[in-house]
């Protein structure tokens, strides 16, 4: 029986640092585990040690990508090759090659590479970004609203834009965010007299919208027991500060971490106060 899992990210390193720890339990139990990465992560921020290592940042990001995936044991990896988009305001989002302006100008384009995606690999169920693209993102949140379309359309044999087969998958879930650990870090911030507001190398992260726009949890999987292999997969992406997680001793890394936290949207939890423990719970699998 196969069970197969799709993730839909924008950026390489949102797999790892998102929810490395399930990629890498649902691997080791058998999951055929796919990625989509929106992006080339072309307009990251690189530190100055690691400049010149590659003729671009896009080989840079790419090549991580590719070493995170060799970790995580990805069964497939579809990049779109969208160039990055900056922050909401940001001079960038204009270029008609990033990810937030096609979606803003052609969002059929976005939607039917990911619809080809899911008929292609026929995942049971798929995993995105929550509303607010976990830290307002407009990548993270244009290939969620993507994902969203494209998994309502994908089972739909009227919608003709791909030439693939239709395929409905089963489950569709937001990856949750570490509610109990954010408070403790935005406790933190104003302790420091740090501006939750305006967070992140170029202070344009407002954290404390980040902790509003926490949704709530319908399923916590435990990833106690692949900490090390999700910390290698992270540790892959050192421009992007990969690895820093090794700095803090591992009984607090599993005290907050070691169960990941999702938030299904299809089917709807009508209000179901029960919390899953495998994101695979009530779908049929074929053969």
């Amino acid at each position: 029986m196969a069970k197969r899992l799709l993730l839909s990210f924008a950026h390489p390193d949102d797999e790892s640092f998102g929810m490395g720890g399930t990629i890498a339990r649902y691997v080791n139990e058998g999951v055929d585990v796919s990625l989509i990465c929106a992006t080339d992560g072309d307009v990251g921020t690189i530190p100055e040690d690691m400049q010149g290592q590659y003729d671009t940042i896009r080989e840079l990001r790419l090549a991580e990508l590719e070493c995170a995936s060799q970790k995580l044991g990805f069964s497939h990896v579809a990049t779109f090759g969208y160039r990055d988009s900056g922050m909401m305001g940001s001079e960038s989002n204009e270029d008609p090659k990033c990810l937030w302006y096609t979606w803003q100008h052609d969002p059929d384009h976005v939607v039917k590479q990911v619809v080809d995606v899911i008929r292609e690999l026929k995942p049971q169920v798929v995993v995105t970004f929550n509303q607010y693209g976990g830290y307002g993102h407009p990548d993270h949140i244009a290939i969620q609203q993507a994902t969203e379309k494209a998994f309502d359309l994908a089972g739909d044999p009227s919608y003709t834009a791909s030439d693939k087969p239709p395929y409905q998958p089963q489950k569709l879930y937001y990856t949750g965010m570490p509610e109990m650990a954010l408070r403790v870090m935005l406790f933190f911030m104003r302790l420091r007299g740090k501006d939750p507001r305006r967070m992140g190398v170029n202070k344009d992260i407002d954290f404390q919208a980040v902790v509003d726009n926490v949704e709530p949890i319908h399923a916590r999987i435990d990833v106690s027991k692949y900490m090390d292999t999700w910390e290698e997969a992270n540790a892959c992406h050192r421009s992007q500060g990969g690895g820093l997680n090794s700095r803090f001793p591992r009984w607090l890394q599993k005290l907050f971490t070691s169960k990941q936290g999702y938030t299904r949207v299809r089917p709807s939890p009508n209000g179901s106060s029960s919390i899953e423990q495998d994101l695979f719970l009530g779908a049929k699998v074929d053969d």
